[in-house]
């Protein structure tokens, strides 16, 4: 078939330019959502400054800042991996990175977000086992110990800490104690992606294998980056496990962030605001953030109680 370059009119007669709403201006909002959360003004503004290269000396120098002090709010002396994505992002790569297809989980569900986890894990070809407790309600250590007994032999148990479509939080801490008890290998990813940074989760103390995290929530930086760190025992799994994975392959962004890089193009915007968030976390400093969180999650939950609404 012969073929010829379109006209400039039949071009236009092809794909119309599009009619769209007009921009309006979006005037400050007093955000009460799981997230995104407020950014601070401090941090809009460091967004503003322009691009630099990603594979320079100054991106290099304020990933290494990033992910030590990520370290120390992950308490956790395993490196810190960050990549462009969501926290749905960090569900997937902790279920592609530490498993095999027809490997058996137990998820323990308490809301949305851990049927994520349950959804991801059966795309991926994974015999998954529910532990499921009612929105709005925490699990219970007991039920779930009794039931752990009866799924045995598992590979992993996954678990949210605070549960972001109910805002109920989890006691990660027993479960984890519990779970070890009873099988002392299993790998144990916790969903901290509205929790870390805002309370008390510590995971190499608690012995987590992955624990993730994103930055628009308790971390003052808009969406777009989520950050995930991996035990050694979980490292030691992931070179085993034979799921496919390349985007969060956690062996090239590791073998990167050495020289403080990412295999991909980083959100690089997102990094100046989280450098700066850390700085204000630091200066605030870890207890008083918790300590703020919850002074102010009771006075809420005192203030609709009083409204007579149920909790």
């Amino acid at each position: 078939m012969e073929r010829r370059n379109m006209t400039i009119q039949e071009r236009k007669k092809a794909i119309p330019i599009p009619q769209v709403e007009a921009r309006e201006p979006i005037p400050q909002q007093n955000l009460r959502i799981p997230g995104p959360t407020p950014v601070p003004p401090k941090i809009l503004a460091e967004m503003a400054r322009p691009m630099i290269n990603h594979r320079g000396p100054e991106f290099a120098a304020i990933v290494r800042r990033v992910t030590a002090r990520l370290q120390y709010f992950f308490q956790t002396s395993s490196p810190v991996l960050t990549y462009p994505a969501s926290g749905t992002g960090g569900q997937e790569s902790t279920i592609a990175n530490l498993f095999s297809a027809d490997d058996h989980v137990v998820v323990i569900t308490i809301g949305s977000f851990g049927n994520r986890l349950v959804k991801i894990a059966e795309a991926y070809g994974l015999q998954v086992s529910r532990i499921e407790f009612p929105w709005g309600q925490a699990a219970d250590p007991n039920i779930v110990e009794a039931k752990l007994k009866t799924l045995k032999p598992y590979r992993g148990v996954l678990m949210t800490h605070n549960e972001t479509s109910t805002g109920v939080m989890n006691d990660v801490q027993t479960l984890v104690a519990l779970v070890r008890q009873l099988a002392s290998d299993t790998l144990i990813g916790v969903d901290a992606v509205s929790s870390l940074g805002c309370a008390p989760l510590e995971m190499d103390p608690w012995d987590i294998d992955v624990v993730f995290t994103g930055s628009q929530k308790g971390w003052m930086t808009p969406p777009g980056l989520m950050m995930i760190a991996a035990s050694p025992r979980a490292w030691e799994a992931s070179k085993s496990a034979k799921l496919p994975r390349f985007y969060f392959d956690w062996a090239s962004s590791r073998k990167k962030l050495e020289i403080g890089q990412h295999p991909t193009t980083p959100p690089v915007s997102i990094f100046y605001a989280l450098d700066v968030a850390l700085d204000m976390m630091l200066a605030e400093g870890r207890e008083a953030i918790f300590s703020r969180h919850e002074r102010i999650g009771d006075y809420v939950r005192q203030r609709a109680k009083d409204m007579g609404l149920q909790l």
